[in-house]
């Protein structure tokens, strides 16, 4: 931002005691002014840090509280345009439902009655009693706004209102992009297998978990069956590695991560540092044909190209096994991917995209571990021609195992093995 420097009104120049010519008394600017700011991030602070009185508005409509789903709530709150949090609260001014040209506050909120979810509108109208109007949709407590809104501006004569045209989840802001970015970054989202998301989890909105098994009640939102936990793709640490082997059975007997070519010197440097530029214009997230959310092909992509990285932290063996019974314990997905007997990489909170790549049994892509001169990389590599539009995926190799143990395999391909492990 370029901006000149003001000193306080009534400050005097080198102690004469005159008072500055041009000394600044309002905060009106009378020239094009740039600021540079960091919207992900002044969102991710909003939601994390909640006491601190943080609300933001976009156009009419001022965000108070996004709320929270719990496990049990996955199923029906929400549709395929809208996620509905329960504790959503954000207010839009819009048309009074008493008077033709005068606006009003409309408070919305979404609250759970009988394992469903309840959409509440208080109308709060300087000189009226507050009026409470609630129904079991969103588009439906919206019509009982939208009709006396639309009848009092017909008869005063101005522009004519369609309510059959507004859509209720618009009204209560559950579309607009910036609570969209909130709600798809809420823990376990991607259970709703219904919603169609268009920007996927924000790495920089570390939620509250939705279900906190430590007895903490504060972090404890209201839920009818506790002991429920969502975890999304579980990938447990084996202590053993052998990718010859397409059946070896783990020393804990817990499965595997998904492993990869044993290491390998590269000179494709060049090629990486491509790809550390690029990826970007390769992939978007998008819900998953096989599970979850997926990855996606933002182009067509050549055989043989480096698609993206997979990131994460470099943990041993024995403290990858404790990191994933405590993400399990805290109800957060794992995401972890081997790189030899001794070395994990764990996505699970500081990994990328590639996390969201799911297996097939029939891959259009590889994982394989290139040793540059600064240590490991583990890069996605397409195996065969992707077209644009396709779903990214990899064969994650993990261990056979038997009993309760296995995975069942989601990738509908003719030579699918039913089973991940």
């Amino acid at each position: 931002m370029l901006c000149h420097a003001h000193r306080p009104r009534g400050s005097t120049h080198g102690g004469s005691g005159h008072v500055l010519e041009h000394e600044l008394r309002c905060f009106a600017v009378f020239r094009r002014v740039y600021i540079q700011r960091d919207e992900v991030r002044q969102m991710a602070n909003a939601v994390q840090q909640p006491e601190l009185g943080y609300t933001f508005r976009v156009g009419s409509l001022v965000l108070y509280a996004v709320g929270q789903i719990t496990p049990s709530q996955m199923a029906a709150f929400h549709s395929a345009t809208a996620i509905f949090p329960v504790g959503y609260e954000a207010c839009r001014i819009y048309w009074s439902m008493r008077h033709g040209n005068r606006r009003c506050r409309y408070l919305c909120s979404v609250e759970e009655r009988e394992e469903q979810p309840e959409f509440s509108i208080r109308v709060i109208e300087q000189g009226y009693k507050d009026l409470v109007l609630t129904d079991s949709t969103a588009k439906g407590v919206w019509d009982k706004v939208l009709v006396p809104v639309a009848d009092r501006r017909t008869e005063i004569g101005t522009l004519k209102l369609f309510p059959v045209y507004l859509k209720g989840e618009d009204l209560f802001g559950l579309t607009v992009s910036a609570v969209t970015k909130i709600t798809e970054s809420l823990p376990g989202i991607e259970a709703c297998d219904k919603y169609t998301f268009r920007y996927g989890r924000n790495p920089l909105m570390e939620l509250p978990l939705i279900f906190n098994p430590s007895g903490s009640a504060r972090a404890m939102p209201k839920t009818s069956s506790p002991s429920t936990a969502v975890v999304i793709r579980p990938q447990p640490v084996s202590s053993t590695t052998n990718t010859s082997s397409r059946c070896q059975n783990t020393a804990q007997g817990e499965g595997g991560v998904p492993h990869t070519k044993p290491p390998m010197v590269h000179h494709r440097s060049s090629q990486y540092r491509w790809m550390k530029s690029e990826w970007r214009a390769n992939v978007y997230l998008a819900a998953s044909k096989i599970q979850g959310l997926g990855l996606y092909a933002s182009r067509d992509i050549e055989k043989h190209t480096m698609v993206i990285e997979y990131n994460g932290t470099v943990l041993r063996n024995e403290v990858a096994i404790r990191k994933q019974r405590t993400y399990k314990s805290q109800n957060r997905a794992v995401f972890m991917f081997r790189i030899d007997s001794e070395h994990v990489v764990d996505s699970s909170q500081t990994g990328g995209l590639a996390r969201y790549i799911n297996h097939s049994c029939t891959p259009n892509c590889v994982a394989e571990v290139v040793t540059f001169e600064r240590g490991y990389k583990i890069i996605i590599t397409s195996n065969r021609r992707i077209e644009k539009g396709e779903e990214l995926c990899f064969d994650y190799q993990y261990d056979c195992v038997d009993g309760q143990h296995k995975i069942a395999c989601h990738c509908g391909t003719a030579d699918c093995r039913k089973w991940i492990n």
